[in-house]
């Protein structure tokens, strides 16, 4: 079946790992994704000839407008319970994010939802004290829409990934009637975002200061390579199955997600029964499999035809076999959930 391109709508999802594009037959559901492409993340050149490849022809602006999901280092997705009574409180919210998430709130840009739904939060009814503190840095955003811009996309909305991701899984959990929390994770090169989530909402949330990188050093050890540079581009290649030494090289993030999963079994009576790594490219597919087997419990598979149907999207079948690989994801809630909360800017927080 053959697509026109007159009415198309554009989505990428840039994360550590790679940079994911669709081309759609509308902007909203119900909708067709007609097309996918991926290039190396962190390439500018490589993202401005995908864009180029994929531009309309007539393009009044020379630009291609997009819908984009991003994931700055520096982001703040975290599940906190708030005092719904101080929340009349003036400096109350500031002083939160100054204690508890240790940032300086003006210089981000911040948004409150709901732990459950995703809704905006309520500052004035404040009916429930658990929510998501969600963004990044205000310099962050500033520099992530100039990139775009010099590579031909015009952002016409910017969000952070991780949360659309959250409230994707959240849906697709419900939808598949999951009885068990998820743990997510969001595994980068010097931090892994950490998540447990049922079709209930996010349950909780963690960052830990351990990524990609950490295990170079151990890579180098075990191989008896010269120095760490080497250990780090075989690490990264694609020539080397490191599914054999996955234990080893997990083994200092496994202790940090025990303490996490515990810490929240010991709190609410419930068991985490299965994992995901939303990011992964195939060559570090062993690392969810090394996790799984570490924590013993299961990698969830993610099947996104049934979900994408309840959603009012279709695939082509030109794309179909590819966005089931779990990576893809994060581009397909882009799509998929269009309630995420506005997000403040500084100049509305004061």
């Amino acid at each position: 079946m053959l697509f026109s391109k007159k009415n198309s709508s554009f989505f990428i999802d840039a994360n550590d790992h790679a940079v994911l594009l669709a081309r759609t037959s509308s902007a909203n559901a119900p909708l067709i994704i007609e097309e996918v492409r991926e290039c190396p993340a962190n390439d500018p050149a490589a993202l401005a000839e995908m864009v180029r490849l994929v531009q309309p022809k007539k393009s009044a602006s020379g630009y291609l407008n997009a819908a984009v999901s991003v994931y700055p280092a520096k982001r703040l997705v975290r599940r906190h319970t708030l005092e719904p009574k101080r929340l009349k409180e003036s400096e109350y919210l500031n002083e939160f994010m100054a204690q508890q998430l240790r940032i300086e709130p003006a210089k981000y840009v911040m948004a409150l939802i709901n732990a459950t739904d995703g809704a905006v939060y309520d500052l004035i009814k404040a009916t429930q004290k658990d929510a998501l503190f969600c963004g990044m840095p205000s310099e962050d955003l500033v520099a992530i829409q100039d990139g775009l811009l010099a590579a031909g996309v015009y952002p016409e909305r910017v969000e952070l990934g991780t949360v659309a991701i959250l409230g994707g899984l959240v849906d697709y959990l419900a939808g598949t009637k999951a009885k068990t929390p998820t743990l997510m994770l969001e595994v980068g090169f010097d931090s892994t975002q950490s998540f447990i989530v049922s079709p209930a909402g996010v349950e909780a949330s963690r960052p830990i200061a351990l990524g990609l990188d950490s295990m170079v050093p151990v890579v180098q050890k075990e191989l008896g390579l010269k120095d760490e540079e080497a250990a780090k581009r075989l690490f990264y290649s694609n020539t080397f199955d490191f599914t054999g030494m996955g234990p080893l090289l997990v083994k200092r993030l496994m202790k940090e997600l025990q303490s996490s999963i515990g810490f929240y079994e010991v709190q609410t009576g419930q068991s985490v029964g299965q994992v995901v790594c939303t990011q992964l490219m195939p060559k570090l597919g062993w690392l969810e499999a090394a996790i799984a087997a570490g924590l013993g419990i299961s990698s969830l598979k993610i099947e996104p035809a049934g979900w994408l149907m309840n959603r009012q999207i279709a695939l082509a079948d030109s794309v179909a076999k590819t966005v089931q690989e779990t990576r893809w994801f994060g581009l397909l809630s882009l799509m998929a959930r269009h309630n995420i909360d506005h997000v403040l800017t500084p100049e509305e927080k004061k």
